[in-house]
């Protein structure tokens, strides 16, 4: 398999952590779609051109970060189930997962291109940052009878989740929300977080000042 993505991109991350968790082989490679080589090659393979992408052994393309977890999940069955097989369980997972790509990772990336906007508008900024708080501390709710954010095995809730909480903790005050704060200690000693958080820091340094604008 080969999964076009960028280190910084939190889909990316979120496919990442699942690809580790799954423990699949897979041939990296990496895309920066603020690079016009870069895109217009990618381009080329999807014409669409977001990251992330699947591209598996008999060339099908997947794309969507939770249905790339999907396919992973059918078709790696020896290691971390992501997606319960219980009806039910099955569609809380699910459901977080919408929420929190919908609620969480896609107004942090709102958040993100407004501080970096030299004409920023502080009132849609703090009403951002409101509406995040809320989603943590609905999150910080369903924690106290969770493990991890739909029980006490690792989902493709979790997927989603970990990746958003690094830049949350740095740019929002969820020090008071204790079951987040568990979390996130926990998360950062999981196997395949480590993994990802290696890309991320290289990454970083081969970063040059700027907007990243990856979500």
């Amino acid at each position: 398999m080969e999964l076009f993505y960028h280190p910084l991109s939190r889909y990316s991350q979120k496919v990442l952590i699942a690809l580790y968790e799954k423990q699949a082989n897979f041939y990296p490679r990496i895309i920066d779609l603020r690079d016009p080589l870069s895109r217009k090659e990618f381009h080329q393979t999807y014409p669409q051109a977001r990251v992330p992408l699947l591209k598996t052994q008999d060339d099908q393309l997947i794309p969507e970060s939770s249905i790339i977890i999907e396919y992973l999940d059918r078709h790696f069955n020896n290691s971390t189930q992501l997606l319960p097989q219980e009806p039910q369980r099955n569609l809380q997972v699910r459901l977080f997962d919408r929420i929190i790509d919908n609620d969480i990772n896609n107004p942090l990336f709102q958040l993100e291109k407004l501080k970096h906007t030299e004409d920023s508008n502080e009132f849609e900024i703090k009403q951002l940052e409101k509406q995040l708080l809320a989603q943590f501390q609905r999150l910080d709710t369903q924690l106290t009878q969770h493990h991890w954010v739909c029980g006490d095995s690792f989902t493709l809730a979790d997927c989603a989740l970990i990746p958003c909480l690094s830049y949350s903790f740095q740019h929002l005050n969820l020090l008071d929300l204790d079951e987040i704060v568990r979390y996130w200690q926990q998360a950062q000693l999981r196997g395949a977080w480590m993994l990802v958080q290696e890309e991320v820091l290289l990454a970083e340094m081969e970063e040059t000042a700027g907007i990243r604008g990856i979500p």
